[in-house]
């Protein structure tokens, strides 16, 4: 199934797909869910998504790989407590996602948006742009949820010169920019203590609307936050509030708590918000790795083997 982050299966693609299903698969591309649903009654595997009603079209599929990181879409009651084994390209599109983070972060820090906003008269605002500029070496960059963004995060951070702090849900590994992995009891000292935090997570039951006007309050006076995972983790007025009063410093946003964010939201008037319509999961590496990730999942398959990207339906990860 085609759609924004595989455009196109073409004739290479059919062929490592087919070779990886044992050479005599029967394979159809289709441009959406409703042209799938002729299909579905035959369908053992999918590779795209599955609304309920393709879900109920569909008594013989086995497993559904996603063309997207975020799997909040799937998270339906059906889905969730039926057997139909569900994966993703999780940890496969961090590090484009980190370039528009920091890129984000650059344009507030540097003033690059102020620049381009100003155009020709920039020239004239030059004394008050350099005031208002800060290096970003030595500070502090907090993370939320330490998967393959989180770490993309990190590198960048660390090449920037900050120190890295992180906080997951699940005990996991620490890495050269993270020392220790801290759990989320410590999600309060995070805020509190970083410079930068950045919301790396999925959007789950646990983290929708995580980022409220308490959290907010917790944040350092003249801190940043970054957002390039999920907008809805965000309570937009809790944001706008502590932007509009100057506790934040500034936000980088790829997402938004709605999308599209409606014209009226004061996020588009907020001079200390630099924001991209959620186009930061681009990359001319993507769809190829999430078809490498499908071939040789349709391989595991075959084999009764573990797949790669399972998610825990019921925690939505």
């Amino acid at each position: 199934m085609t759609g924004l982050t595989l455009p196109e299966v073409d004739e290479t693609a059919l062929a490592k797909i087919n070779e990886a299903g044992g050479g005599d698969t029967q394979i159809t591309v289709v441009s959406s869910a409703n042209e799938a649903l002729q299909y579905a009654a035959d369908t053992d595997v999918l590779f795209g998504f599955c609304p309920r009603q393709l879900l109920r079209a569909a008594p013989k599929l086995r497993w559904v790989h996603a063309i997207s990181s975020g799997v909040d879409m799937f998270l339906y009651p059906e889905f969730v407590e039926g057997d139909v084994i569900l994966t993703s390209e999780k940890g496969l599109v961090g590090e484009h996602l980190a370039d528009t983070g920091f890129g984000l972060l650059l344009a507030l820090t540097r003033k690059i948006k102020a620049a381009l906003a100003y155009g020709p008269d920039s020239w004239n605002h030059r004394p008050e742009m350099r005031f208002d500029e800060i290096e970003l070496t030595g500070r502090v960059m907090g993370i939320i949820g330490f998967g393959g963004t989180g770490r993309a995060m990190a590198r960048r951070a660390k090449a920037f010169g900050m120190q890295c702090q992180a906080v997951d849900r699940d005990p996991v590994e620490p890495t050269a920019e993270v020392s220790k992995v801290w759990g989320t009891d410590r999600l309060d000292e995070l805020l509190e203590t970083s410079d930068v935090v950045a919301v790396c997570c999925p959007l789950t039951t646990e983290t929708r609307g995580l980022l409220n006007e308490d959290a907010f309050a917790r944040m350092k006076a003249g801190a940043f936050l970054v957002n390039v995972t999920r907008g809805e983790v965000i309570v937009e007025d809790a944001l706008v509030g502590a932007l509009a009063s100057g506790h934040l410093r500034g936000a980088a946003l790829d997402v938004a708590p709605r999308e599209p964010l409606p014209e009226e939201s004061p996020l588009w008037s907020l001079d200390n918000v630099a924001m991209t319509p959620h186009t930061a999961g681009a990359s001319q590496f993507r769809a190829e790795r999430n078809i490498e990730r499908f071939c040789r999942n349709l391989v595991h398959l075959r084999a009764e083997e573990p797949l790669e990207g399972v998610i825990d339906k019921h925690l939505g990860y």
